[in-house]
């Protein structure tokens, strides 16, 4: 599904960890990595010195890896030149950070991650970065709502970063109804899950079985957003994975929603998807 996998590096921290990610995930899909530094106008010196020296560490580490790599220096907006790259190369997925102002404010207003999300024509893949030295998640929470848009992307996505890190993938529903009969939380085992959850949920799960990824369910009579985040911090989850569909991100999925909450208050590190490959 991802041929051609796009990491956005720049001064901060933040995005090597991000790329990492990428690195990851193009080894296990065996695909063509681009990593791409935008250095935009007020940039100082020391800033680009900075990104460059992370693009030459991630190039090499890439190709120690056998992975094919490219790594492109050039300068004007951010947007624009990335989504110039995404359409000239024919990019896949991109990677990219948020950063510390989308956490901080209504991540919906304005923010680069914003309009990454919304302008770039391949699927974006947000990261948000809580623990800096937990690159390697033998635990991952993938929260899921009834109804799930592109599953088949988010399967493989999930999949194929569990399978990079060799970890385990706990799914995580949390729906209204079930505070009627739940008190607490409840967990499940797989033929219960088949038997209760919605059929979205069900065929998320039998996906991630079918790539031989080991899966365990939970339901929770919680907020959802609260409720996720307890989750994560409870068990120590070391990395959550959500989608976000682009009909969601114009949505009241993003205002006042789980997401927004997790970009302040997530325990661990954080991936938003967005997906854009139909289910065949």
């Amino acid at each position: 599904m991802y041929q051609k996998i796009l990491a956005a590096v720049n001064e901060h921290l933040n995005s090597e960890i991000a790329a990492r990610y990428a690195l990851r995930l193009a080894a296990a899909c065996q695909a063509k990595l681009y990593f791409s530094f935008v250095a935009e106008r007020g940039l100082s010196r020391s800033d680009i010195e900075s990104a460059e020296r992370a693009m030459k560490r991630l190039f090499l580490e890439a190709r120690e890896s056998g992975i094919a790599a490219e790594s492109n220096t050039e300068t004007g907006e951010f947007v624009q030149r990335l989504e110039a790259t995404v359409r000239q190369e024919r990019i896949d997925l991109v990677f990219a950070s948020t950063r510390r102002e989308d956490a901080q404010k209504r991540f919906y207003a304005g923010s680069q991650a914003q309009k990454l999300s919304l302008h770039l024509p391949c699927s974006v893949a947000l990261v948000r970065v809580v623990h800096a030295g937990k690159l390697h998640p033998s635990r991952i929470l993938a929260p899921l709502k009834a109804r799930i848009d592109h599953i088949q992307e988010r399967v493989f996505f999930t999949a194929k970063i569990a399978e990079a890190f060799h970890s385990e993938v706990w799914l995580f529903h949390a729906p209204a109804p079930l505070k009627k009969f739940f008190h607490g939380e409840v967990h499940l085992t797989a033929p219960e899950w088949e038997k209760k959850l919605p059929n979205d949920v069900s065929e998320f799960m039998k996906g991630l079985e079918d790539c031989q990824i080991k899966v365990t369910g939970g339901l929770a009579a919680a907020a959802v957003g609260r409720g996720i985040v307890i989750e994560a911090a409870s068990r120590r989850h070391d990395l959550i994975i959500m989608g976000a569909s682009r009909r969601s991100l114009l949505s009241s999925w993003f205002k006042g929603n789980p997401v927004e909450e997790l970009l302040r208050a997530a325990p661990c590190n954080l991936i938003i998807l967005k997906p854009v490959y139909e289910d065949t």
